[in-house]
Formats: C-alpha cells, sequence, structure tokens
C-alpha cells in the first residue's frame, strides 16, 4: 500500500540529493517494475515536486535508474522513422522500407501505424518535449518561475540529447504544411506548447516575468538550449565538457535574470 504523498514543497531543512532519491528509488525497482513518480516520491521521502525539480521528468528519473525495457515494435519502428525522417523527410519516406528496416512485416507497420499522418503524429507525441513539459507544469501551476523553468529547460534539453538534429527536421517537416503532417501539428498545438505560452503569460501577469510577447520569451528561452545542443560536438573539440544539466541550469539563470521584472525599471 503506497502512502499519500503531499505535492507541498518540503521544508528547507530537509537535504535532497539526487543521489539520494536515486538510492531509494531502487529500492522500489524489481521484476522490471518501472515506479511512477508517486512511489519514488514516497520511497525517498519528499514530494513529487522536488522529483521533478531534481530531474525534469519521469523518463530522466528512470533513465537514471537504468530502466530501458527491451523495444516493443511500436518503439523499434518510431526509432527507425526517427532516423529515416531525419535523412531525408517525410515526403520521401517509404512505408515499405520502414518496415524492412525495423524489422518488421509490412502488415505489422500498417497495424500500429495505419499511415503517414498517424506515424507523424506519434513521432511528435513521443519524441517531443512537450509531455515532459506538460507533467511539469501540472505538478505545480502556482509555482515560481524560478522552481518550474530549470525543470522546463531541462526536460527540453533531455528530449533533445543526441537528437537535436533530427528533431530539428522534424520541425521543418511541420512547417512545408504537407497534408500528412497537419494532424502531428495539430497534437503539438493542442497540448504542450500552449500550456508553456499559458504559464509564461500568467506569470508576466502576475508581476512574476517582465512583459512581452510570451511568444518572443518562449523564443528567447528555448532558443539558446536548442544552439548548446547543435554545436555541444563542435565545443568537445575546443575542450569544452560542461555537464549537460550545468550549462542548461545556466542558460535558465541568465533568461531568468533577463525576464526580472526589475529589468523593465
Amino acid at each position: 500500500m503506497i502512502r499519500d504523498v503531499s505535492y507541498d514543497v518540503m521544508p528547507m531543512a530537509t537535504a535532497v540529493s539526487r543521489e539520494g532519491v536515486i538510492a531509494a528509488a531502487r529500492g522500489v525497482v524489481a521484476d522490471g517494475h518501472q515506479p511512477t513518480m508517486e512511489e519514488v516520491a514516497a520511497a525517498a521521502g519528499v514530494s513529487v515536486r522536488t522529483l521533478f525539480r531534481l530531474f525534469g521528468s519521469r523518463q530522466a528519473l528512470l533513465g537514471e535508474l537504468d530502466q530501458e525495457p527491451p523495444p516493443t515494435a511500436r518503439q523499434r519502428i518510431l526509432e527507425s522513422a526517427l532516423e529515416l525522417v531525419g535523412q531525408r523527410g517525410l515526403a520521401e519516406l517509404s512505408m515499405d522500407e520502414l518496415a524492412a528496416d525495423a524489422g518488421f512485416s509490412r502488415a505489422t507497420l500498417y497495424r500500429l501505424f495505419p499511415g503517414k499522418p498517424a506515424l507523424f503524429r506519434e513521432l511528435i507525441r513521443t519524441y517531443s518535449p512537450w509531455e515532459a513539459i506538460v507533467d511539469t507544469i501540472e505538478a505545480a501551476p502556482d509555482r515560481s518561475p524560478q522552481l518550474v523553468m530549470p525543470a522546463v529547460g531541462r526536460a527540453l534539453a533531455g528530449a533533445m540529447t543526441r537528437r537535436a538534429g533530427l528533431l530539428l527536421r522534424m520541425v521543418f517537416e511541420m512547417v512545408k504544411g504537407d497534408p500528412d503532417t497537419t494532424e502531428g501539428v495539430r497534437h503539438a498545438l493542442d497540448r504542450g506548447l500552449p500550456d508553456l505560452v499559458r504559464y509564461i503569460s500568467e506569470q508576466m501577469a502576475a508581476g512574476r516575468l517582465r512583459r512581452m510577447h510570451p511568444i518572443v520569451a518562449l523564443q528567447l528561452f528555448a532558443g539558446p538550449i536548442v544552439a548548446h545542443q547543435i554545436t555541444r560536438p563542435l565545443a568537445a573539440l575546443v575542450g569544452f565538457d560542461r555537464p549537460e544539466e550545468e550549462v542548461v541550469d545556466q542558460i535558465v539563470a541568465a533568461w531568468l535574470r533577463a525576464m526580472s521584472p526589475r529589468e523593465q525599471e
């Protein structure tokens, strides 16, 4: 029986570390069971909010626990589709080639994804950062940007890790206006992006962020994180090896300073 888990912020006197949470989480991992955030929070004696602050998303936490189950047919097909769409675009994607690349029959592919629109919609749902970002915002919608935006930044960076180029190609496919991408674009605009824009707008209205168009504020937030992901391999060639989370936290901290209402005075 899992005890109730508070979503309130834990007392400041309680020192919480990622390592301590991970150690506690390993105690609830058994026989391939992937614990919920509530189960981990109960085992670690922290709030669910604290877990999102430390890890950004459940997916990131499970990654720390090396909880990577064998890929299902759906996962293998999506991995292959992401690579192939990144190489040549959705219009040039052959469903027969995708089935062969993923190692499944054409019948299996079409049973899971009846066509390119369904495939592209699932690519966006699976690989975009929006689900993790929505989880972060919904966990504590009234928290200040100083607490929420670092978790949002980590979720964005985590979704792009080792996939920045491929995800940018997906964005290019979205703006082309191809009928096969319409359903996926609609999904992206239904959940995630509007939630983050709404949160930023509400924080501006509450006087916690400087006023400007929320889309511009979002672009100023996401742009440097995306640029870091793209240029990270080049930066490594000149000896830049700072941990990704540290860099993302610095980018978010700079954004928060620039977005402080005091900067408008």
